[in-house]
């Protein structure tokens, strides 16, 4: 689901139920254009999550089951563009290393003859086994969407590899005036009063200029016949909600414990509701209070859903949260699109990855959810190198030497003397809101007073190709409280044409009076995750070089700021490769 439009964009198509060999034969059209780069094996992920070949986008139905996780993703097994999706299924006893199994679902029903599309998963209490809840699509000339379940073969399977669409689907249809065509991906189902126990929500619009992003809620006694309650859980105009999710965090309890997904609110229970906005491409989400006999969601913050907050303020959509019971925890996926060209991709014979699972928590302010890179990650660190006090001059850089670092996790602390603060720019009250807007306008060689100061990941030799990832300080407009901006600039990450190299940011509510605010990114040759002030505020960014591939990358600190910045501790890790068998 979350190639819609995408779709729709590069195939010119009047609906989604398109032909995926028709895009494939114009895109290998054009591959005659492809930089020879472009099809360097050295450019694939190396610790990321992404199968051997071919496209992969949503991730669906993750879970934790008989001491296997397992993770579900949107797949075409035949091409390396969009259709022709199926569910892929790989298995995983630690989240990195993974081994593939036969799709658990393929279009093969009625309900999902003409697409197979986005779910999730529910694990039913007692033994009961899990039920995959998807959206599939019955009809070949509309793109109308209905809910379908499949439940194992066989529950006693640890690795689930065989799965079974009983008689009875669909068990949801569009009714009540919604829109056929915008009515999909169902949430993980959760406990709750009365009868009906379980509830899931369904993401959709309604109205017009703009639509209205819609979560509807239905209940069901048995995962069979489902209704929907009369009111939407939450809507706000902001255009199509697809992929939500909805799930409890815990309010001053233990850092980073995770809560099952059926946990009642309470005074120590928030909800936090995420939908990914089919008109702009990224995750929104809400921390707010959900009333459960009334079924209604409101956002602590009244103005959430105009000013909302993201996970991830780069190239990171589609987004799935699941319960890790095995060390209570919850876990965020999230689908990373590649930035080149279709033709690109039909040359590479591959597209799109998975971000690095995320350990994901709420904030000790309440405010906002804080993010990590699982801890399992860290078993692939490799040679090490450290920096230690160093001093970053004025418009200076120094070079992180020792280790290679085209597949790297590092780690950096920086300090700049509070006095240092008074000579930070002013922000422009036109951009206070604006932080991507503002990253283009105040990029990394463009010389500030406080930053731009942080990253140059996969550099050449004579830096002609880098990225850069920096956080840059401002004087509040109001307020005596600086404003942290932390952004990604891959304007000059490559010397390739015709590749999408948008600026990435978001602000960082920290308090930086201490000077202190740190920085870690997974740098992994085609892709860089970035970590600011301990996950407050999270960018991925996809970047091709010509130049810095392989043995070829560099990294470097840097500081185009008028005042000094200290490196008090700079830790890099050469990554190994984990399995991927088959994946």
């Amino acid at each position: 689901s979350a190639c819609l439009l995408l779709l729709l964009q590069l195939a010119g198509a009047s609906h989604v139920v398109y032909n995926y060999k028709d895009l494939e034969a114009e895109a290998a059209a054009a591959t005659d254009q492809v930089p020879p780069s472009i099809v360097n094996p050295l450019l694939r992920t190396g610790y990321h999550f992404q199968p051997p070949k071919n496209w992969i986008n949503d991730p669906n139905a993750p879970m934790y089951y008989k001491g296997w996780y397992h993770f579900f993703y949107q797949y075409n097994p035949k091409a390396a563009v969009w259709g022709n999706i199926a569910w892929a299924h790989s298995v995983s006893r630690d989240l990195i290393n993974w081994v593939a199994l036969e799709p658990a679902l393929r279009p093969s029903i009625p309900g999902d003859r003409y697409g197979c599309w986005s779910g999730s998963a529910t694990v039913l209490p007692d033994g009961g086994g899990p039920v995959i809840m998807n959206t599939g699509v019955d009809h070949p000339d509309i793109n109308y969407q209905v809910r379908n379940v499949a439940y194992p073969k066989n529950v006693s399977d640890p690795l689930l590899r065989e799965w079974v669409k009983p008689s009875h689907n669909p068990v949801i249809v569009p009714e009540g005036g919604i829109n056929v065509t915008q009515f999909r991906d169902p949430t993980t189902a959760w406990r709750g009063p009365g009868p009906e126990q379980w509830r899931l929500l369904v993401g959709s619009a309604a109205g017009s200029s703009p639509p209205r992003g819609v979560a509807y809620v239905y209940r069901s006694r048995d995962f069979r016949r489902w209704r929907r309650v009369r009111r939407p859980l939450h809507s706000a105009p902001t255009g199509m909600w697809e992929c939500p999710d909805f799930y409890p965090v815990s309010k001053g309890g233990a850092p980073r414990a995770g809560l099952e997904t059926s946990v009642p609110p309470g005074p120590r229970v928030k909800h936090v509701l995420k939908n990914s906005l089919d008109l702009r491409r990224y995750d929104y989400y809400t921390v707010g209070t959900y009333h459960p006999r009334a079924e209604r969601y409101v956002p602590d913050d009244p103005a959430g859903d105009e000013h909302r907050l993201r996970y991830d303020y780069g190239n990171f959509y589609a987004s799935k949260t699941f319960y890790d019971p095995a060390k209570r925890r919850r876990i965020l996926w999230g689908w990373a699109n590649e930035s080149d060209t279709a033709a690109d991709d039909v040359a590479k014979g591959w597209a799109g990855i998975q971000a690095i699972p995320r350990t994901v928590w709420l904030d000790p302010s309440g405010k906002q959810l804080l993010q990590w890179p699982i801890e399992e990650v860290e078993a692939l660190r490799a040679k090490s190198v450290t920096l230690r006090n160093r001093v970053i001059k004025a418009g200076h850089h120094v070079e992180v030497t020792g280790i290679q670092t085209a597949q790297a996790d590092v780690e950096v602390s920086f300090e700049v003397s509070p006095a240092a603060l008074a000579g930070a720019e002013t922000l422009d009250p036109a951009l206070a809101y604006d932080a991507e807007r503002l990253c283009g306008v105040k990029r990394a060689d463009v010389r500030g007073g406080v930053g731009p100061f942080g990253l140059w990941v996969l550099a050449s030799a004579n830096r002609k190709e880098r990225t850069a990832v920096f956080f840059r300080v401002f004087k509040p407009a109001a307020g005596d409280k600086p404003v942290v901006l932390m952004c990604t600039d891959p304007t000059k990450s490559s010397l390739n044409p015709n590749l999408y190299r948008p600026t990435f940011a978001g602000f960082v509510d920290t308090d930086i009076s201490n000077g202190k605010i740190s920085l870690r990114s997974l740098i992994d040759r085609s892709v860089v995750e970035s970590f600011g002030a301990g996950g407050k505020t999270c960018i991925l960014s996809r970047v091709y070089p010509s130049l810095a591939i392989g043995k070829d990358a560099r990294l470097y600190v840097f500081n185009n700021g008028r005042a000094h910045v200290k490196v008090s501790r700079l830790t890099a890790w050469e990554m190994k490769k984990p399995v991927m068998n088959g994946a």
